[in-house]
Parts: structure tokens; sequence; C-alpha cells
């Protein structure tokens, strides 16, 4: 059974890398670059997983996972968070808001994928 990740991320390039590599894994990868508009998405669609960037516009990564934690049915949702910044404040902050995970820009491919692995329980 493919895993559906919800790919929350405004950089068009750093998208379509993963988009491509998860898909080429079997994955169904959908995109959402809005940061206001991104809980909504997430409800709409029920993602296994999200992978969400801290820098969004209009509303930050940070406020989107924050309000995820808060709603019972999203509050045990798998996100791995994403920063372009490697401070590790950034880093403490996403694990005081919930995080499953953390990552920052640059990452391999094959980091991404384990990662996303072990927070759906396979592989």
């Amino acid at each position: 059974m493919s895993h559906h990740v919800l790919l929350i991320e405004d950089e068009p390039n750093i998208m379509e890398a993963i988009r491509f590599f998860l898909s080429r894994d079997g994955w169904k990868v959908s995109c959402h670059s809005d940061g206001a508009t991104a809980v909504s998405e997430v409800n709409r669609i029920t993602p296994d997983v999200v992978v969400l960037d801290v820098m969004l516009p209009n509303r930050s990564g940070f406020d989107v996972l924050k309000e995820l934690r808060a709603a019972p049915g999203t509050r045990d949702l798998p996100v791995l968070m994403l920063t372009a910044k490697g401070q590790s404040k950034d880093r403490e902050r996403a694990e005081q808001l919930g995080s499953s995970g953390f990552m920052t820009k640059p990452f391999s491919n094959a980091e991404v994928l384990e990662k996303l692995r072990s927070m759906v329980g396979h592989g």
C-alpha cells in the first residue's frame, strides 16, 4: 500500500525534487505552498505524513504545526519539519511544538526517505 505524503513547501525546485524521488519510491505526493491554507489542506486530504517547511508565505510552519497539534484529528499526524537555517533554536522550537522529525536544507534524498519511512512505520 502506498503512503500519502503532503509536502508543504514554497520553493518550487525543492518541492519538485522531493516530489520526484518520493513518487519514484512509490509514495503518493500532494503539494501545497501556502502557510495560510496549509491546515485546511491537511484536513482536506488527510495524508499519512506531512513534510512542512518552516519558512512559508503568509504563515510560518511553526504556526501550522502548532495548530495541527492542537486539533484532535491531527494531533498524532507525523510531521517532518524542514528548515534552511540549521539553528538549534529552530530545532528546539520544532520539538517543543511536537514535530516528529527535523531536517536542515540541504538534505539528501535518502535521508528524507529514511525519515519518512520510519515515521509511517515501514522500512
